[in-house]
Order: C-alpha cells, then structure tokens, then sequence
C-alpha cells in the first residue's frame, strides 16, 4: 500500500532475525513467506524488517500487501459491506485468482503489474515489478496464511482488545459500531487460521514463539 505509516521498533527487527534464523536451512529459489494477524498487529512493519534483513543475506524481497487485492475499491468498501451484512466479511473478499497470479509472475520471473492502494487517495493505482531476480515474495494480509504456495507461515498474535486498540491508535478508519462488528468477524476468521503456521509472535509477551 502506497503512503503507509511504518515504524519500526527493535520487536520488529529482533522478530525478522528469528524468521531469518528459521529459514536460513530451508530456504529456497522462489521462497514465498506469509504473515498473517489481526488488523494493527504489525504485519506490514514485520514484512518490512524483515526483507531489510534478507538483504543483508543477499537475498532480494519483494512485499505484497494483500490488502491491495480487495475485490471492492476502498471508496466503495464500506456502503458494500453495510448493504450485503456483516456475512460478506473474509476471505472472499480478495481477488484470489488476481493474487495466484502475481504468485505465478513471481516464481516464473516475470513482469507483473498488480494493484496498488494510495492511502492519502484511497484510489487504486497501479504498479508493475519485474520478479527476475527477485528470491523472495512476503505476503501479508489478515488470511496471508490461508495461500497454498506458501513455504513458511507467520502469525502475530493479537487480542481482540488489542485490535480495537490498534485500530484507534493507528485512526485509518473511524471507530463505529459496525466498524467494531467487522473486527469481531475478522478476529473470529483470522483466528481459524493459525493451524499449520510455523511461526508464532506475541509483541507484547517479549516475542516468545512457539508452535501449536
């Protein structure tokens, strides 16, 4: 996403160097990393710390935000949900067959022009990345874990509270009711995707990681 806010703390910093670590043995040409958590957990500044430090292996990254892939424009986003219920919230919201193949140009080293939101504009602009060369692809996105190309998932843990909080916090969208009713069923499905993650974060237990 294009004029996103990020700031990097040393959590994020200390995070990538345990994926970096994790992946170091297993790593391979066209890697494909997913990250995934609730709204404000940090996956974004996660994936940003995390290609810095791979490039510091020599390893050239390439971040996809999947929410640049929502099927409804940003402008348009919120009158749609209100008029098709809160049931319309998930998954099926992203442009799966548009994000498979961004994945396709990158394993095969191809151009690819994908979708790119302006946060200042909220219009959908558009950007093209040749993917020759490129070693890494790092999805993030609330069901980044839900890609099957994916070789390594993460997942930030993050309460429902917390995401309240972080939504307030970091003031892209107005806190209404219905608001608060799409992060209870977004916290509901992003939570149903931690099974057959790798990789778990809780920024706020000082990065303690297990598995389940």
């Amino acid at each position: 996403m294009l004029n996103d806010k990020l700031t990097v703390t040393p959590k994020h910093t200390t995070a990538a160097q345990v994926i970096v670590d994790e992946v170091r043995a297993i790593i391979s040409p066209k890697f494909i990393i997913a990250i995934g958590g609730e709204v404000g957990s940090g996956k974004s500044t996660l994936s940003y710390a995390l290609a810095m430090k791979l490039k510091k292996q020599n390893l050239r990254s390439k971040i996809i935000d999947l929410d640049d892939f929502y099927t409804i424009p940003p402008l348009e986003r919120k009158e749609w949900r209100r008029s098709k219920g809160i049931d319309c919230i998930g998954p099926d919201e992203y442009d799966w067959d548009k994000i498979n193949r961004i994945v396709d140009d990158f394993v095969q080293d191809k151009e690819s022009t994908m979708p790119c939101v302006d946060l200042i504009t909220d219009y959908v602009d558009s950007i093209t990345t040749d993917f020759a060369g490129v070693d890494v692809m790092i999805i993030n996105g609330l069901y980044a874990t839900k890609l099957k190309q994916a070789h390594f998932r993460v997942f930030i843990e993050l309460t429902y509270d917390e995401t309240e909080g972080a939504q307030i916090f970091g003031g892209k969208e107005e806190m209404t009711p219905f608001r608060k009713q799409i992060l209870e069923r977004e916290h509901q499905i992003v939570q149903s995707l931690k099974k057959g993650c790798n990789l778990f974060f809780d920024f706020d237990a000082s990065l303690d990681k297990y598995h389940l």
